[in-house]
């Protein structure tokens, strides 16, 4: 930077002074740093020439040229030839240092001692994965660091401290360069930013420091783990965008258009359904263990190794329910012991014989007394003084107002204001004087001033709330100054803008020269202070709402009283007042009080405070003021700025009142103040810290001292015991201690008692931390127009030990959390709004942001800019902490610090943080002064639009309430159990059977229905032959483009004369045999009808197979590739363009070319007759085979016989009632599957007509299916769930056009999806309601069900029952249980039947380990029994076993003969109230997933898609999400729609669902770009596929997090 080598001491003193003052803009963001660095460098320009000469070249410090930006200004004291003077002086103002309100040396001790403690533990966290595309920072917030001195109200305040304590400990740094594991380049990067590094002599080698980028070289001290080395090797790849795994260029087909079928790393079936895919899974299927994600994964699970702090214990398991782990007390929990404490008196308020019957009496006697006399002066914003208001005047205008107010708005008929009403008082911090006038103008009217902060915007933080509290006081007018006025947002009109949640409200200004002079008789009324309401004063509660106290006129009185006495007030004396003079201690002393005892208020407002922080010390010395009102940020401005004010005395001080004197660190701050100042005159005793809250008011409050008499001595508590709410005197581990100064006595004629904070209100005892409730005539009476509310806080009698109340007399909750220690001297340890109560223990929000920020080095966030609160997540309070971070933070230094900060609250607080999120700079919700607005921060951490630019979370610590892992019972139902008949254990069998699939032998009724007689073709291609010869000209199908024209139709005696070609070609080759595999490479159309039959002609047998992407052949070929290689096919058909691609270059890249089979080009066959069509000798001859990818992603071929060719279609048939006049439509994948077989055999078949839609058309025509339907009035239709969703996402919201256009769909009698998964009942009835308008049936949409070894088992026909839907509990669903539960209840799901049972097809419902039977309703796996199941797989090793076990296996009991094939897929059949076509009750199919896809995670059953499904329902930018899992880690992948500013918003939410309704801790959360998650052609999502490209770091993530 600039001034290398410039000996900053040694500059001219206004030099200096120039620097630090620009420091001090810059710590605040009044200027950027862009702008600093140039006013800097143009300071320091004239003395580097001259530097330049003398200094020696600067030693190389391990900072790299391109960091050097990001070297903050406080960081460029790294040169090490800078001497220590010069960082002395800087540090006073040093930009992002420390924040005196939450510094204590003892703490900062503390939370290095825990750290040091964790760096033995060897603490390895993975850093999250960030695409680094995604946080390129707009110029905007590169530049403007944000307020960090806005934090003023309740948070912490700018920066900076003194300089022995900005140099972190030597050794400390030191050790933790050399054992730290978070990864080795944060260790060499610990210091390569240089925050102050102690100055020393030229390092040797062996420590020197080596740029962030690259890991010490092996000789260096600095040996990191072998995990972090890895990880830092792997944090230098490239990024993974365009290299695949083999290095080629991975250009992956993001549309969703291309679908492809993925087998996961070539994994063939033939795996025993008994070896489930986990003893894959631990290899990572082949991925090299260095690669980046593997070794992060690696990582967590080390660090999730580590035994968790409370160990979990035993879980009584219930049947019916899973009950959260409750926690056990532990023994050792300290308990109170003390007796009951008894209330404290403070002394009587005395009466003084001259104190006026009411506030405003008070001003009425010095308005014509002491008319001359100063009320207030107001200071402009360079700090000197803009006007005083004598008392005479404050009189005069307060009349003019009062009277304006009561007689000149309105008509004179119609007054609008009359006493009694209430008014809002709109004046900005820097017009004491105005907001004086109005107040005093309201309580001579009689009418309630509401003061409110100036609305800023329309969608300010908090705006609506205050809209509430304007509500529910039923305000309609508010007063403002004609500037304020200006200043406000407006519309394009002119008016005033209606902010979000205000009530309509009129504005009057109420400057003098609007209001109107009273007439000689008008005097306003001042009667003697009663308990009418004189003003409501507002109050934010712990949720954000915000809620008007009411103060009564005698409240107002006596409480100013009680302040006079307490405070030793005099007539005359001198206030200066920093404090907000619209609430609390700056209105009751600086407005009230003040005026009660004509005191002279100097009012400081927050905007010089902000530009000149010594501001107030002038002001005290100037004016000799007698006593200051403060709070502990401005101690801490005042001790930053003070310089060279050698002239400064505060020796007039006779009170410095802290106001939040309360809050558990202001000690250090007083300290430090006195320590300075006390040099300036300042005397110890006169520091007096207070207590107060809107309701109860002024608590309790120090009083002066005298004179050399011993300051109150401290309390330094236990942090344990505070947890438990016990008050421990710590001495043993003064890691966890908690220094309290007491905030004195209670206030004049007030009863004070301690009850406890939560539950009735039982007194506690003596060494027992409990809510401050309090008894006075001064304090809140109410929350106005809330009456429900007031009576738990303003009339509350606490009760002792026995439960009886104590007395008659009504106390108020303060809010305040303490104690009363010896001398019954106050002490507050908290407040109720900053508790969290995590596991039972009570943790204080201030004590936790304290130990945050005492964790060094403080580079990464902006103090006082932290928010933390808790969130309810699976029955616990979870603590999550939001900060502000740098922008010059790097993502090491931030992932260090968010590391440390975790372990420091862990060992300080012995708590688990939840999540630890920061956002960028400026970017949290505002308080009216500058403070964080923590219940606003939290609505948007929960909604999802905190946008963090880096997360932690760590449930893996914080969750111990899950309930215990399931031990596997052995179950019920076995082979002893008794079976009588069809019932077992005493239920029915679960069981069903579809209609009887009959032979017709009924010649005449052939001939009438146009049917092939069945008996005497058993062959599909004799059907072909047959109806080529009785009705040559029948149009079997017709095939149509985008635009919905056919393009190609094909008759009986057309397609026979097709296949008999091809048939010619096939038998003139040599090399191919009959019963020879041939594969069928076409896009979906005609001609892959024709080629399959022409391979029956020929003998041969069709393989049908997806033929490549173009556009993405890398992913694609392969798996053709593969289905060729595991044929073993002959012999490849296809068409002219398919051949060229097969050849070309680019397939060379991903293939081995010259190795295919013989490939025929079956475009322009001559025409040639075949000498004779094969009749195989028998029907359990192979027809064709059925290759697919499972969801696993297994490739799975299995053999079809030509019997159940004709079974399986003449089941449809049936079913679908199906002849020669009908016609359907068809939107499918025609390559495996039912799709197929409706695609190329059913016509063949039945006779009817199939119109083909390709489902690739309806890409670039969306409403080409539908407007199909519609024009040839289809009654059944086809089509899978992926046209489904693109009609649901894509037509939706366009139905009205499509009315126009004539799109009508009554005549839909039945559309069924084709699938082999669980119905997708939301996407069903979303396609139903949207299309009912275009007269789509709502009984019309239905699903099918098949799997591998059968390919339809359920099929909803025109017969039978509509399907039913039923509710099933999820979390006996876990169990492998069903347990049918009503609609709406919780954790329910809802099922869809899968469709009528196929005539033929058998199912029962087995329990996949026994093999037994199972009872109706029971889960278990489907087994079927049919003539058209498979005939075996079709493998490159015969696996006779898996054949045995998957297609001809057996009962264990009960009817021990049947063979039965599995499915894989668990389901349960459930007997309903409806009865089917036969007159019998109606069995109904329920499938509930594929046993290869359950993920088994804590001895529980889960379905990836339930998990999804939640995960989906999480956050609007979620798209599409899949779930799997890796050495027992839950990894979650989500794709994002929104922009990638939300992707961090989205870790938190997806691991609170997953938590919350699935009781599972995810382990990984992955989000990418829209289309990443691979989906096949029947649109089920590839998890496996996924899960490999996951491992092998292929994804391109846009950010990975791991949670701890």
């Amino acid at each position: 930077m600039a001034e290398r080598g410039v000996d900053v001491s040694a500059l001219p003193a206004e030099v200096r002074e120039q620097l630090a003052e620009l420091d001090l803009e810059l710590s605040e963001g009044d200027i950027t740093q862009k702008g600093y660095e140039k006013k800097r460098a143009k300071l320091l320009a004239p003395y580097i020439i001259q530097a330049q000469n003398l200094a020696p070249p600067p030693q190389y410090d391990g900072q790299d040229p391109g960091l050097s930006s990001a070297a903050a200004p406080s960081n460029a004291s790294s040169s090490s030839s800078s001497s220590r003077h010069r960082r002395t002086r800087r540090s006073h103002r040093g930009g992002g240092t420390r924040d005196e309100r939450y510094r204590s040396d003892i703490h900062t001790e503390a939370v290095q001692a825990a750290l040091a403690k964790h760096k033995e533990e060897k603490m390895a966290l993975p850093m999250p994965t960030k695409r680094r595309s995604t946080y390129v920072q707009s110029p905007i917030d590169n530049c403007t660091p944000p307020d960090s001195s806005s934090s003023s109200d309740e948070e912490g305040g700018v920066s900076g401290e003194s300089g022995e304590q900005q140099q972190s400990p030597d050794s400390w740094m030191n050790s933790s360069i050399h054992g730290s594991s978070t990864s080795s380049s944060s260790a060499s990067s610990t210091m390569s930013h240089g925050e102050s590094r102690p100055p020393q002599a030229p390092q040797p080698q062996s420590q020197q420091q080596f740029p962030p980028q690259y890991p010490p070289p092996p000789h260096s001290q600095s040996q990191p783990s072998a995990l972090a080395e890895a990880f830092a090797h792997a944090r230098l790849d490239p990024p993974a965008s365009a290299l695949g795994s083999d290095g080629a260029p991975q250009a992956q087909a993001r549309s969703r258009g291309s679908r492809v079928d993925l087998p996961s790393n070539a994994v063939v079936r033939g795996m025993s359904r008994g070896q489930s895919r986990s003893s894959m899974m631990e290899t990572a299927d082949g991925v090299p263990v260095s690669s980046r994600v593997s070794t992060k994964i690696q990582q967590l699970l080390n660090t999730l190794k580590r035994p968790k702090r409370p160990p979990l214990s035993e879980f009584f398991m219930d049947d019916q329910e899973e009950i959260v782990e409750v926690t056990r007390p532990d023994p050792n929990t300290p308990k109170p012991e003390g007796r009951q404490i008894i209330p404290v008196k403070g002394e009587p308020l005395g009466v003084v014989s001259n104190w006026p019957p009411a506030l405003q009496a008070a001003l009425a006697r010095w308005g014509a007394t002491q008319g001359k006399s100063p009320a207030l002066t107001a200071l402009d914003i360079t700090g000197k003084p803009l006007y005083t208001l004598t008392y005479g005047k404050l009189w005069s205008r307060s009349v003019k107002l009062a009277y304006t107010l009561l007689n000149k708005l309105g008509t004179k008929s119609e007054q609008i204001l009359k006493p009694g009403d209430r008014v809002a008082l709109v004046y900005p911090n820097s017009d004491p004087g105005m907001f004086w006038v109005a107040f005093y103008g309201c309580l001579l009217a009689e009418v309630i001033p509401v003061p409110i902060e100036v609305p800023l915007s329309r969608k300010d933080a908090g705006s609506s709330q205050v809209g509430f509290l304007l509500g529910s006081c039923g305000v309609s007018l508010a007063l403002t100054s004609e500037i304020c006025l200006k200043g406000l947002p407006k519309t394009p009109t002119g008016e005033i803008l209606q902010f979000k949640g205000w009530p309509r409200l009129k504005w009057v200004i109420t400057d003098s020269k609007y209001l109107t002079k009273p007439s000689k008789d008008w005097q306003p009324h001042i009667p003697t202070a009663n308990t009418d309401t004189a003003y409501i004063e507002y109050k934010a509660s712990k949720e954000g709402t915000v809620m008007g106290v009411a103060v009564s006129k005698v409240a107002m009185l006596t409480h100013c009283q009680a302040l006079t006495q307490a405070c030793n007030y005099c007539e005359g004396e001198t206030l200066v007042n920093v404090l907000d003079f619209k609430k609390d201690m700056g209105l009751w002393h600086g407005v009230l009080t003040s005026v009660m005892n004509r005191i002279h208020t100097i009012s400081v407002p927050y905007a010089v405070m902000k530009a000149c922080p010594l501001s107030w010390v002038q002001r005290v010395h100037i004016h000799k003021a007698r006593v200051a009102l403060v709070k502990c940020r401005d101690l801490h401005w005042a001790m930053m700025a003070h310089r060279e004010q050698r002239d400064i005395t505060l020796a007039s001080l006779r009170m410095l009142i802290v106001a939040d004197g309360a809050n558990p660190w202001s000690v250090s701050s007083c300290d430090a103040f006195l320590n300075v100042f006390q040099a300036h005159g300042l005397k110890p005793e006169v520091i007096c810290p207070c207590a107060t809250s809107p309701e109860a008011m002024t608590v309790a409050i120090r009083r002066p001292g005298v004179p050399g008499a011993p300051l109150p001595a401290r309390a330094v508590l236990s942090m344990t015991g505070l947890s438990h709410g016990v008050i421990r005197v710590n001495t043993e581990d003064k890691n966890s201690a908690l220094t309290v100064q007491d905030v004195g006595h209670v206030m004049p004629g007030a009863l004070m008692c301690i009850v406890k904070p939560d539950g009735p209100p039982m007194l506690c005892k003596t060494d027992e931390i409990g809510e401050i409730v309090v008894n006075s005539r001064a304090g809140g009476t109410m929350y106005y127009g809330l009456p429900g509310v007031t009576k738990n806080t303003f009339e509350v009698i606490p009760v002792n030990a026995s439960g009886a109340p104590i007395g008659e007399i009504p106390f108020v909750r303060s809010g305040l959390l303490g104690f009363v220690g010896p001398g019954s001297l106050i002490f507050v340890v908290g407040k109720n709004e900053g508790l969290l109560m995590v596991s039972r223990r009570r943790h204080n929000a201030d004590d936790l942001v304290a130990t945050a920020l005492a964790v060094e080095p403080v580079k990464t966030v902006y103090r006082g800019r932290i928010a933390v609160f808790s969130v309810t997540v699976f029955y616990d309070e979870r603590i999550v902490i939001v900060a502000e971070q740098r922008p010059d933070a790097s993502e090491e230094d931030s992932f260090q610090w968010m590391s440390r900060v975790l372990q420091a609250i862990d060992s300080i607080h012995q708590v688990g943080l939840y999540c630890l999120a920061l956002v960028p700079a400026n970017t949290l919700p505002k308080t009216p002064l500058g403070g964080i607005h923590i219940s606003e921060t939290k609505q948007l951490f929960l909604e999802g639009s905190l946008h963090p630019c880096n997360i932690l979370m760590c449930p893996h610590t914080c969750v111990t309430n899950m309930p215990k892992p399931r031990q596997k019972q052995p179950v019920g139902v076995g082979p002893a159990s008794i079976m009588v008949g069809n019932l077992v254990a005493g239920k029915r069998i679960a069981q069903a059977a579809g209609r009887d699939l009959g032979m017709i032998e009924d010649q005449d009724l052939v001939r009438k229905l146009c049917m092939w007689p069945t008996m005497m073709h058993q062959f599909l291609a004799e059907a072909l032959q047959w109806r080529a010869q009785t009705d040559p000209d029948h149009v079997l199908y017709v095939l149509l483009n985008a635009k919905g024209v056919a393009v190609c139709t094909a008759t009986c005696v057309q397609l026979h004369k097709r296949a008999e070609k091809i048939a010619a070609a096939l038998m003139e080759r040599s090399g191919i045999n009959t019963g020879e595999n041939v594969v069928l490479l076409y896009p979906p159309g005609i001609d892959l009808i024709a080629a399959f039959y022409g391979c029956l002609y020929a003998g041969c047998i069709p393989v049908t197979v997806r033929p490549p992407h173009p556009q993405n052949l890398s992913a694609t070929l392969p798996t053709v590739r593969m289905i060729i290689d595991v044929s073993k096919a002959a012999c490849i058909l296809t068409t002219q363009v398919l051949v060229k691609i097969l050849r070309s270059k680019e397939a060379s890249a991903s293939v081995n070319i010259k190795t295919w089979p013989i490939i025929i080009d079956t475009d322009d066959l001559p025409r040639k007759r075949p000498p004779t069509i094969y009749k195989p000798p028998s029907a359990e001859m192979i027809a064709y085979l059925d290759f697919s990818v499972s969801t696993t992603g297994m490739l799975t071929g299995v053999k079809i016989s030509h019997a159940a060719v004709s079974a399986l279609c003449r089941s449809i048939k049936l079913q679908c009632e199906l002849y020669s006049s009908r016609q359907i439509a068809i939107c499918l994948d025609p390559y495996c599957g039912l799709g197929f077989v409706l695609w190329c055999l059913a016509s063949v078949y039945s006779g009817h007509q199939s119109i083909l839609i390709p489902p690739l058309e309806l890409e670039s025509s969306l409403s080409l299916w539908l407007s199909t339907l519609s024009q040839y009035r289809i009654r059944d239709t086809f089509c899978s769930y992926s046209v489904m969703e693109l009609c649901t996402k894509g037509l939706g919201g366009q139905t009205e056009i499509l009315k126009t256009r004539g799109v009508n769909l009554s005549c839909v009698r039945s559309c069924v999806v084709i699938a082999e998964e669980r119905p997708r009942l939301a996407l069903t009835q979303s396609f139903s309601k949207l299309f009912k308008d275009l007269g789509l049936s709502s009984r019309a949409v239905s699903t099918a069900f098949g799997s591998r070894v059968n390919l339809a088992i359920c099929l909803q026909g025109t017969t039978g029952p509509d399907p039913s839907i039923v509710y099933v509990d999820m979390k006996s669903l876990r169990h492998d249980r069903v347990r049918l539960v009503e609609r709406g209840a919780p954790q329910s799901l809802p099922l869809m039947e899968s469709g009528t049972i196929l005539p033929g097809v058998r199912v029962i419902i087995v329990n996949p380990e026994t093999r037994g039977p199972l009872g109706d309703s029971h889960l278990g796996e489907i087994w079927i029994n049919s003539p058209h199941t498979a005939t075996g797989y079709y493998t490159i090793y015969g696996e006779e076993s898996l054949q045995a076990d998957h297609f001809n296996t057996k009962l264990s009991f009960g009817d021990p003969q049947t063979l039965w094939a599995r499915t894989g897929y668990l389901g349960f059949v459930k007997r309903t109230e409806l009865t089917d076509s036969s007159g019998d009750r109606h069995d109904a199919l329920f499938v509930v997933g594929s046993l290869d896809e359950t993920l088994e995670l804590r001895g529980l059953r889960y379905h990836p898609i339930d998990i999804e499904t939640s995960v989906c329902r999480a956050h609007r930018g979620i798209g599409e999400s899949a779930v799997f899992t890796w050495t027992n880690l839950l990894v979650v992948v989500s794709e994002l729609c929104g922009s990638e500013q939300d992707a961090l918003d989205l870790v938190p939410l997806i691991t609170n669902v997953v938590l919350e309704e699935h009781h599972l801790i995810v382990g990984v959360v992955v989000i990418v770009d829209p289309g990443v998650i691979p989906i096949n052609s029947r649109g089920e999502k590839q998890r496996m596929h996924l899960r490999d490209s996951f491992l092998a770091d292929q994804l391109d993530p846009i950010y990975v997090a791991y949670n701890m």
